[in-house]
C-alpha cells in the first residue's frame, strides 16, 4: 500500500482519479495547487506524487525542485495532456521522473504506481558518508557522530537542536539507520498542522470521527511501529495539545480521534527544534514534563559556519550527486572553494546545497567549467535567456520552459486559448492565470 499525493487542479479529474487509486487499494491525498502540495508535505511522507505540470500557482516543476530541498524520496510521475511535454521534460528532469498523458484510465494510473524508481548509480564521489547519509570531518562533526552511536543503541529519546538547515532530518535518519530498528522512520512536521488535525496526524482517527473522515486512518504513532517517528519542529506544536502527547509518552498507547480502543504503540521519538534552550523555557513553547520526555538525549547539531573545513567536502558531493544525475563532469577549482568557505551561510547545509544546485544550472553544459553566482545572498541571474526559444537546455528556469510551452502551444492552435487549455490538459482559467504572470505573452 503507498501514501499518494496527486496534485492537479482539475476537479473532476481528481475526483476519478483518487477514486482509481483507492480502488487499488492506496491511500491518497489531493492538492489542487502548489501551496496545498507544500502543505501535505509539510506534515506528512509520500511514495508518489502525481503531479500536473501546469498548476494555478506555477509550475509542477517548482514542486520537483521544493522535493530536492527537503530530500523527499518520492517517485515522480507528471501528468500532462500535451503530449510533447514529455520530450521537454525529459532533457530538464533526467530519468528518474516518469510521465503520463491525459485522457488517462485506470491501467496507466495502476501501472504508473507499479514502477519503481530506477537503481542510483553507485556513489564515485571519495567523500565518506557517515551513517550512509552524514558528510564531515571536524572535531564538531565527530563529536556528533560519537553522540549518535552511544545513543543508538539505546531507546532514549533524542531532542535535536541547531539552527534551520543544519540537516536534523538527516541526523534522525543516521540514528535510525545506526540503531537497525525492524520498522520505518516516520516523519511529520508538527509546525505545519493544525489544531484540528495535529491529533489525526499523531494518532489517528476512525473513519466518521469528523467531517470528511471518510476512512480510517492511522497516526504516525502507530506507523512508526518498532521504528522511529520524527517529530519536527516539535515546539511550534499548540500548547493545548502537549498533554495528549505527553501520554502517549508516558503510556506508549494511542486512542484514535472518535475511537475508544487503547492501541499499544513501541518507537523511540526524535523530535526537533530551532529554537534554542532558552527561547524554550523563556518563551513557554514546550512543557517542562514535554521536554523532559523528548529530550532524554538532547543533542545540539554545528552550524556550518562552525565546521567550515567541511564545506569542500559538502560541496564536492553535491556536485558529484549533480554530476551522476545529469552525466556531467563539473568540477571545482581553489578559487571557487576558497570563496564558499569564505561565506557564513547563514542557511547552512541547505542553503549550500541550493547555491551548488544553482551554480550547476547556471553553468556551460558544453564546459566542464562551474559558475559561481556573483551574490550567493541574492538569487541567481537567468540563464539561456538569449537561446532560441524552442530550444530546452540546461540552465533554463522552470519559468523559461513553462513560457515556451505555452508559447508554442497558442502558435499551434492560432491563438485560441481555450483550444490551448485543453492541449495543455490544463483549466482555461489556469491558463489564464499563467498568461497574466507572463504579461508579455499577452501583448
Amino acid at each position: 500500500m503507498l501514501d499518494v499525493l496527486l496534485v492537479d487542479d482539475d476537479r473532476e479529474f481528481t475526483e476519478i482519479a483518487a477514486n482509481i487509486i483507492e480502488f487499488l487499494g492506496h491511500n491518497i491525498q489531493v492538492a489542487a495547487d502548489l501551496a496545498e502540495a507544500k502543505e501535505w508535505l509539510a506534515s506528512q511522507s509520500f511514495d508518489h506524487i502525481l503531479l500536473d505540470f501546469m498548476l494555478p500557482d506555477g509550475s509542477g516543476l517548482h514542486l520537483l525542485d521544493h522535493l530536492k530541498t527537503i530530500h523527499a524520496n518520492a517517485y515522480i510521475t507528471f501528468i500532462t495532456g500535451h503530449p510533447s511535454v514529455k520530450g521537454m521534460l525529459s532533457e530538464v528532469c533526467g530519468p528518474k521522473v516518469d510521465y503520463l498523458v491525459k485522457p488517462l484510465q485506470r491501467e496507466d494510473i495502476e501501472s504508473a504506481l507499479n514502477r519503481k524508481p530506477a537503481a542510483k548509480k553507485a556513489n564515485k564521489t571519495s567523500t565518506k558518508l557517515h551513517f550512509d547519509c552524514l558528510i564531515g570531518e571536524s572535531a564538531a562533526m565527530q563529536e556528533l557522530y560519537l553522540m549518535i552511536e552511544r545513543v543508538a543503541g539505546t531507546q532514549a529519546n533524542v531532542m535535536l537542536m541547531g539552527e534551520s538547515g543544519v540537516g536534523k532530518e538527516v541526523v534522525a535518519s543516521a540514528i535510525h539507520r545506526m540503531s537497525q530498528a525492524e520498522g520505518k522512520l516516520i516523519a511529520t512536521n508538527c509546525g505545519a498542522l493544525s489544531n484540528e488535525l495535529i491529533s489525526s496526524e499523531l494518532f489517528g482517527h476512525e473513519k466518521g470521527a469528523f467531517t470528511g473522515a471518510v476512512a480510517q486512518k492511522i497516526g504516525v504513532f502507530e506507523r512508526a511501529e518498532n521504528g522511529t517517528l520524527f517529530l519536527d519542529e516539535v515546539t511550534e506544536m499548540p500548547l493545548d495539545m502537549q498533554p495528549n502527547l505527553l501520554r502517549v509518552l508516558e503510556s506508549k498507547k494511542v486512542v484514535r480521534v472518535g475511537g475508544t480502543k487503547e492501541i499499544a504503540v513501541n518507537c523511540r521519538v526524535v523530535s526537533a527544534t530551532n529554537r534554542s534552550l532558552e527561547s524554550i523555557a523563556q518563551d513557554k513553547v514546550l512543557r517542562e514534563d514535554i521536554y523532559f520526555r523528548l529530550a532524554v538525549f538532547p543533542i545540539t547539531i554545528p552550524a556550518l559556519r562552525e565546521r567550515k573545513e567541511d564545506i569542500p567536502l559538502l560541496a564536492n558531493a553535491f556536485l558529484d550527486e549533480l554530476n551522476q544525475e545529469n552525466d556531467k563532469h563539473f568540477s571545482w577549482n581553489k578559487a571557487q572553494l576558497e570563496r564558499l568557505c569564505d561565506y557564513d551561510w547563514p542557511g547552512n547545509v541547505r542553503e549550500l546545497r541550493h547555491c551548488v544546485h544553482r551554480t550547476f544550472i547556471m553553468s556551460d553544459p558544453n564546459s566542464n567549467e562551474l559558475r559561481l553566482p556573483s551574490s550567493f545572498a541574492s538569487p541567481f541571474s537567468l540563464a539561456g535567456k538569449n537561446e532560441e526559444q524552442n530550444n530546452v537546455s540546461a540552465g533554463q528556469t522552470i519559468e523559461d520552459v513553462e513560457k515556451n510551452l505555452i508559447r508554442v502551444t497558442l502558435e499551434k492552435v492560432d491563438g485560441n486559448k481555450t483550444a490551448a487549455a485543453e492541449m495543455l490538459g490544463i483549466s482555461t482559467k489556469t491558463l489564464y492565470n499563467r498568461l497574466h504572470a507572463y504579461g508579455e505573452l499577452t501583448k
